[in-house]
């Protein structure tokens, strides 16, 4: 039986991602206990508030990792999904939400929060009805669930804000499926914070669907000739065509954003919708507004741009990894996984100090280029999209500093120990897996710098690649290696 004075838990499930992440620091900010369920604690142990959570790893597809992860929870942030995954998110989201609420029935949990999105609409996207089928499979037990329902999310980091903002930046003139005309009512992050906070502190479960939205309905066009406005930039000229499909769309969206066509495709279908709440379902019956109001799409998109423009990004849309060919293992496979391991080894020594060339390395990737034969990488990030890969546009968090976890361009960090290792894990679509390792350490007063471009090819066609690509290898690996070098002897001169 629970201690009715012992301090309440709160589980934030998906607290690698994008919401998951703030949500967490925005509970501690009220002083809540929280814990948090993750596939894998190493991705967030960069994150400012990972030594004040308690971590339980664990799949939330697995009901002993559920059972572990709930016990002793007073309310449970649902925040998974498997849109960026996987193809057949929809079974897979509802498979995993009748697991959850069969455990937070066990484990006798007070309340269960979800946030999906408004699906009001009966000509709703397979995006919306997964969302809609993900909190009825949570309704279905016996806890309470208040389920808030939510348009687009305009914030910085988000997949929705990053599509409008290089949409409208790179394209002065646009044709644009008629759609964009449909009306939508977005809402900021730090709104959607604000309600998912709130519901920390309820008097009383709540159990029921409640939507969440900003004080203005407008269109996918509208917001896109704010944006404009807001950036300086002219009116952007948009011309309604019939003939873009949802596919044609995503695809387009895939070469021209960071967002990648298997991410764009959901979004840019649940366009179709007319996304706005309804206000039998107004989360006004519930939880008052913020006593600052709501902010306008105005607001919203000034907040976003000022937070890009001061790094001050907290978390991104592409903080959940992107999905990984079948035959791929998990990153963290060992040695002896039987695996054949072709390397490319550079190593130099110089005077240069250590924590210069640190600086270097962990600046890598985003606007400052991978240090040489840009074109090259240019081009490989380019027929990455083409196969419907995430490319080089995802850029960076942070202009100077990285944590594990950290999408960079086509890589993501997979391990960091400060001036020392750094192992960036390939998410480009390949015929097996790839990392790039730089490892830094001092002899005999001068530092010594190893670069590793390392492939575990996936059978026979795996190995002919390597070898295709080895020449260009030639050319890209040193150039890095000696301009990283180059740079950090550059800034160490001028200091």
């Amino acid at each position: 039986m629970k201690n009715e004075n012992q301090e309440p838990t709160f589980l934030v499930t998906g607290a690698s991602g994008y919401v998951g992440g703030r949500l967490v620091r925005a509970l501690l900010d009220d002083k809540k206990k929280v814990r948090v369920l993750v596939r894998d604690a190493k991705k967030i142990l960069g994150q400012s508030w990972a030594s004040h959570v308690e971590i339980v790893e664990g799949n939330a597809s697995n009901p002993a990792d559920l059972d572990s992860a709930l016990q002793g929870v007073h309310t449970a942030y649902y925040l998974l999904h498997s849109i960026n995954v996987a193809t057949d998110f929809g079974d897979i989201e509802s498979a995993m939400a009748k697991g959850f609420s069969e455990a937070a029935e066990r484990a006798h949990i007070a309340q269960i929060v979800y946030l999906g999105g408004i699906a009001n609409d009966e000509n709703r996207s397979r995006h919306l009805t997964s969302r809609m089928n993900t909190g009825i499979e949570l309704a279905k037990g016996g806890t309470p669930v208040l389920e808030l329902r939510a348009g687009i999310i305009i914030g910085s980091g988000s997949a929705s804000f990053e599509m409008l903002r290089h949409l409208t930046h790179r394209l002065p003139i646009m044709t644009t499926p008629k759609w964009v005309s449909n009306r939508t009512q977005p809402i900021a992050i730090r709104d959607v914070l604000y309600y998912l906070r709130s519901a920390a502190n309820l008097a009383e479960p709540v159990d029921g669907i409640r939507d969440i939205g900003g004080p203005e309905v407008v269109t996918y066009a509208v917001m896109m000739q704010k944006f404009a406005e807001i950036s300086g930039l002219r009116k952007r000229i948009i011309i309604q065509v019939p003939v873009l499909s949802p596919k044609l769309s995503s695809l387009w969206i895939g070469l021209v954003t960071p967002v990648p066509t298997s991410l764009a495709r959901p979004l840019v279908e649940s366009l179709i919708s007319e996304v706005v709440v309804d206000p039998a379902k107004s989360i006004d019956q519930t939880i008052d507004k913020p006593a600052e109001g709501l902010l306008t799409v105005r607001q919203a998109i000034e907040l976003a741009l000022t937070s890009t423009a001061n790094n001050r990004v907290e978390t991104r849309w592409s903080d959940a990894a992107h999905p990984i060919a079948p035959w791929q293992k998990a990153q963290g496979d060992p040695s002896w996984a039987g695996e054949l391991t072709l390397k490319d080894h550079r190593e130099v020594t110089t005077d240069v100090p250590l924590h210069l060339i640190w600086r270097e390395i962990e600046g890598i990737g985003g606007d400052h280029g991978w240090y040489g034969s840009g074109w090259m990488w240019y081009l490989r990030g380019l027929i990455d999209r083409l196969f419907g890969g995430v490319g080089l546009r995802r850029g960076r968090r942070d202009p100077q500093y990285l944590r594990i976890g950290d999408s960079l361009d086509f890589w993501r960090v997979e391990n960091l120990e400060k001036e020392k290792k750094l192992r960036l894990y390939a998410e480009m679509i390949l015929p097996g897996k790839a990392w790039l390792e730089f490892n830094l350490s001092e002899k005999d007063g001068e530092t010594v710098v190893s670069q590793d471009a390392l492939f575990a090819p996936r059978g026979l066609g795996g190995q002919i690649y390597w070898y295709l690509v080895s020449p260009f290898h030639l050319f890209i690996f040193p150039t890095m290696l000696r301009n990283i070098v180059k740079a950090a002897r550059k800034s160490h001169t001028l200091s």
